[in-house]
């Protein structure tokens, strides 16, 4: 049975997935990636730039294939929020992430994104964040081993709100790096496969 040797945040822009993101990875001594950032970087354009060129579709696309590139290991990586529209880039981060949905109430998303055109986010023309957050949200949850719903709680509640959702009974996530590894077995919802190999006591 292969490792998860990932985790990978799903959600709505604006829930704080970067944020939240780079504090997990400190916690557990993993790098840290940010999709939308690396889209940027290899394309040389910001994601507001790409869709006003390219169009949503065609974004979706170069979306997906620089995730179908990925090939990480001992990351916690930060995606777009629209990732969840294409399924081999769904799949593809499933074959090596746990992929965590940090779940936002509809109100506080909207307090929060205000401009979904600068952002970059990938709407339709024509539909609002109302249309926007009823089309994703049964994609989130499709696709999340496990969901933490965010509720007012800050960065660092949200960190350990997501170890906590990890079975205590199954072992703890620590850094990796020590010569002995014990095998984590985490049962979630959709997801009946190992993490990462633990390091010892």
């Amino acid at each position: 049975m292969e490792y998860k040797k990932n985790i990978a945040l799903i959600g709505m822009p604006a829930v704080g997935k970067s944020t939240v993101g780079v504090l997990l990875a400190k916690k557990l001594g993993f790098d840290f990636m940010d999709t939308d950032i690396l889209i940027q970087a290899k394309e040389q354009k910001t994601l507001a730039q790409i869709i006003a060129c390219h169009g949503m579709e065609q974004f979706l696309e170069i979306e997906k294939q620089h995730l179908l590139e990925i090939g990480c290991k001992n990351h916690v990586i930060a995606t777009g929020g629209s990732v969840i529209y294409k399924p081999e880039a769904m799949h593809h981060l499933a074959k090596t992430c746990v992929k965590v949905y940090l779940s936002i109430e509809l109100d506080t998303l909207k307090s929060r994104l205000s401009d979904v055109i600068t952002r970059g986010v990938a709407i339709a023309p024509g539909k609002s964040i109302d249309d926007l957050y009823k089309e994703r949200i049964p994609l989130y949850d499709t696709y999340a081993d496990l969901t933490v719903h965010c509720g007012k709680m800050v960065p660092e509640q949200l960190v350990a709100a997501v170890l906590n959702s990890l079975p205590a009974d199954k072992g703890v996530l620590r850094p990796p790096g020590s010569a002995g590894k014990k095998q984590v077995v985490v049962n979630l919802p959709n997801f009946t496969g190992r993490l990462f190999p633990e390091p010892l006591p």
